[in-house]
C-alpha cells in the first residue's frame, strides 16, 4: 500500500516528578492524546489551567478514521486557534447525495445560507488533525504532553485522584485534582473504575478504504442504497485532501474481516464501483462493527469522562468526535470555576447533566440511521426501499431518507444553569442554544460575532445603551457588548443585519452568553440585576 502522511515520532521524555520520585499535585490530567484530549488540552491551557496529557503511543492515528467535522466543533477549534489550519488542508463541503440502485433520488445541502465564518462540513484525515493539535499544544507553555506513558491504575478520594504511571524508565505515581478521561471506546480508565457502559451493538460490518486517485468527483458526500456494482449493501463515498477518497462498504454480519481486509479483495471492489479504467492505490484499509453505547455517569467523583470514553455511536452521521469535542467545550469553563474555588464542585455535575442530553440525542438519531440504512426484516427493507423510490419525485418522503443525520449541536434547553424566559421571542435562540455566527464589524475592522464570544461570560445588547452592572461574583470575568446597525454608535456593527435575524432581536434585546457560546438567559431589554441573576444562576450558587 501508498502512503500520502509521513507519520511523525514524538520524543519520550522522563519528567521530573519520575526522576526525582516525588509526585506532584497538578490541577489537570488528561489521559489520551486523540482528537478529544488534545481538545481537552488547548481548552485548559486557553482557560489558564496547567495540564499534564497521558499517551501510551508516540505517533497519531493510523489511518483516516475520523473524517467528517461539522461547523460547530471547528468553532470551537477556531476559538483556540487552529481551525484555519484544519479548513484550509481540509475539503470543504455542504452537499450531499444519496442513490438508490443506480439513480440519484435525494440532494441536500447543510448550510444554504452565507454569513458564516466556518463551513458546514470539512474532511480531514484524523492524522492531519491529530498532528496540527500536538504542534499546537508544543507551542502552549501550560501544557506538558507526555508520550510513552501507559496508567495502570488510579484511586482517588475526594480532593485527588492518584495515578501510577509505566513507561520506558519505569513505573511512578503522580497525583491530580481531577482527571480527564479521553481514552477511547475501548477505555482502559472506564474498566479501572467499573464504570457501566450499555447499549446495542449491531450484527453488521462496513469496509474502509483509503484510496488514492485522480477523480473528477465533486467534493459532495454520495451514499449509495443498494448499488448495481455493490448489491444489497450500502455504499459511501467522501473526498479528502491530497487525492485521498475515503469509501465505506457495507459487508454484511457473516463477512469474514481477515478475508474482506486482504488488498486484492478490497481492489475489486473499487474496480467494480468506479470501473476498470481508473487507476488507483490504496492508502489504508479497516473492518469495523459498530455500537450505539453510553457510560452511565459522566462523572466518577473525580474523574470526568469525554468523546467515546463516554460515549459511542455509529459512523453514520458524524457524531462521534464532534460529540467529544463538545463535551470539552462544556466542561473546561465549568471546570476552570470549581478549581479556582468560585464555584462548588457539585457545579461539576451540570456536565453530565448537559451532556448526558446530548449524547442520548445521538444514540437516538444513530440508531435511527442504522436501522434504515440496514433494515432487519423484510418488511422493514420494503418499506426503505419504497421511502427511496418516492424521494425521487415526493417532497415528505426525502425527509424520512436517513442515510445518517449528520452532526449537529444538540441544545441544552432543560438544563438547570438557564435563566426561563420571562417574555415572548421570535427566535429559536432560546436558552441552551449554541450562539449564531455573523459577520460584523468591530472598530472598522471586519470579524465576525463568536470572535467575541466565549472568553468568559459576554453580555450581547442589541443597540448602543449598555446595562449598568454590579457584579458581586468572584472569579466570574464578564464583558458588555453592544451591536446594531451601522451608524448607532454600538461597539459591534451588524453590517448585513444577521446578527439581529438570527438571535430575532430588537432594540434592546439582551442575551446572556456563557463561556462555552451557549445562551444562558436572554431579555427584552437590558436588566442589571436580572442579568446578575443569571449569572450566580449559571454558575452553581443560589438565586431567589
Amino acid at each position: 500500500m501508498q502512503s500520502t502522511y509521513t507519520y511523525p515520532r514524538f520524543t519520550y521524555r522522563q519528567s521530573d516528578e519520575q526522576r526525582e520520585g516525588r509526585p506532584r499535585l497538578h490541577p489537570v490530567v488528561i489521559i489520551g492524546a486523540g482528537p478529544i484530549g488534545l481538545t481537552a488540552a488547548l481548552e485548559c491551557a486557553a482557560r489558564g489551567l496547567a495540564v499534564v496529557v497521558l499517551d501510551d503511543n508516540d505517533t497519531v492515528s493510523i489511518g483516516s478514521r475520523a473524517v467528517c467535522y461539522a461547523k460547530r466543533p471547528l468553532e470551537i477549534w477556531d476559538r483556540l486557534g487552529v481551525a484555519r489550519r484544519m479548513v484550509d488542508k481540509g475539503v470543504s463541503w455542504q452537499v450531499g447525495k444519496v442513490f438508490f440502485e443506480d439513480r440519484p433520488v435525494y440532494r441536500f445541502d447543510l448550510l444554504p445560507e452565507a454569513g458564516h465564518k466556518m463551513p458546514a462540513m470539512i474532511n480531514l484525515q484524523q492524522y492531519y488533525l491529530e498532528q496540527y493539535m500536538v504542534e499546537a499544544c508544543a507551542a502552549q507553555p501550560l501544557i506538558d504532553l507526555r508520550w510513552k506513558h501507559k496508567v495502570l491504575n488510579l484511586q482517588q478520594d475526594e480532593d485527588q485522584v492518584t495515578l501510577s504511571v509505566e513507561t520506558p524508565d519505569g513505573f511512578f505515581h503522580m497525583r491530580s485534582q481531577w482527571v480527564i478521561a479521553c481514552d477511547g471506546a475501548n477505555s482502559d480508565i472506564r474498566t479501572m473504575l467499573g464504570a457501566e457502559f450499555t447499549g446495542q451493538f449491531f450484527q453488521d460490518r462496513f469496509l474502509i478504504a483509503d484510496v488514492i486517485m485522480k477523480a473528477d468527483f465533486p467534493a459532495e458526500r454520495w451514499f449509495w442504497f443498494d448499488p448495481p456494482f455493490h448489491r444489497g449493501q450500502s455504499v459511501l463515498l467522501h473526498k479528502q485532501c491530497d487525492n485521498v477518497w475515503r469509501i465505506d462498504f457495507q459487508l454484511g454480519w457473516d463477512a469474514d474481516p481477515e478475508q474482506e481486509k486482504k488488498p486484492e479483495n478490497v481492489m475489486a471492489r473499487i474496480r467494480a464501483m468506479l470501473g476498470k479504467d481508473v487507476e488507483f492505490e490504496l492508502e489504508w484499509v479497516s473492518v469495523y462493527q459498530f455500537a450505539c453505547r453510553r457510560i452511565d455517569n459522566m462523572r466518577y467523583q473525580r474523574v470526568l469522562f469525554a468523546g467515546d470514553a463516554a460515549h459511542q455511536v455509529s459512523p453514520f452521521g458524524a457524531r462521534g468526535a464532534n460529540t467529544g469535542v463538545q463535551d470539552i467545550d462544556n466542561l473546561v469553563w465549568k471546570l476552570k470555576l470549581v478549581i479556582d474555588g468560585h464555584a462548588p464542585v457539585s457545579f461539576i455535575d451540570s456536565y453530565h447533566e448537559e451532556r448526558v442530553r446530548a449524547a442520548d440525542d445521538n444514540l437516538r438519531q444513530s440508531t435511527r440511521s442504522t436501522d434504515f440504512i440496514t433494515p432487519k426484516s423484510a418488511a422493514s427493507k420494503l418499506l426503505r426501499d419504497a421511502v427511496l423510490s418516492l424521494a425521487e419525485t415526493e417532497e415528505f418522503a426525502r425527509t424520512l431518507v436517513n442515510s445518517g443525520r449528520l452532526s449537529t449541536p444538540t441544545p441544552y434547553r432543560d438544563s438547570s444553569l438557564n435563566t426561563p424566559d420571562s417574555a415572548f421571542f421570535d427566535s429559536p435562540m432560546v436558552p441552551g442554544t449554541h450562539c449564531a455566527d455573523a459577520p460584523i464589524l468591530r472598530g472598522g475592522s471586519p470579524g465576525w460575532l463568536l470572535e467575541e464570544l466565549g472568553q468568559g461570560f459576554t453580555v450581547l445588547v442589541f443597540g448602543d445603551q449598555a446595562p449598568t452592572m454590579a457584579l458581586d461574583i468572584p472569579g466570574v470575568a464578564l464583558r458588555i457588548r453592544t451591536i446594531g446597525a451601522p451608524g448607532c454608535g454600538a461597539d459591534l456593527i451588524d453590517v448585513d443585519g444577521l446578527a439581529a435575524i438570527r438571535y430575532g432581536a430588537a432594540p434592546g434585546t439582551t442575551y446572556l452568553i456563557r463561556p462555552d457560546q451557549h445562551v444562558a438567559a436572554r431579555w427584552p431589554y437590558a436588566d442589571g440585576v436580572a442579568i446578575a441573576g443569571a449569572i450566580a444562576r449559571c454558575v452553581g450558587h443560589c438565586v431567589v
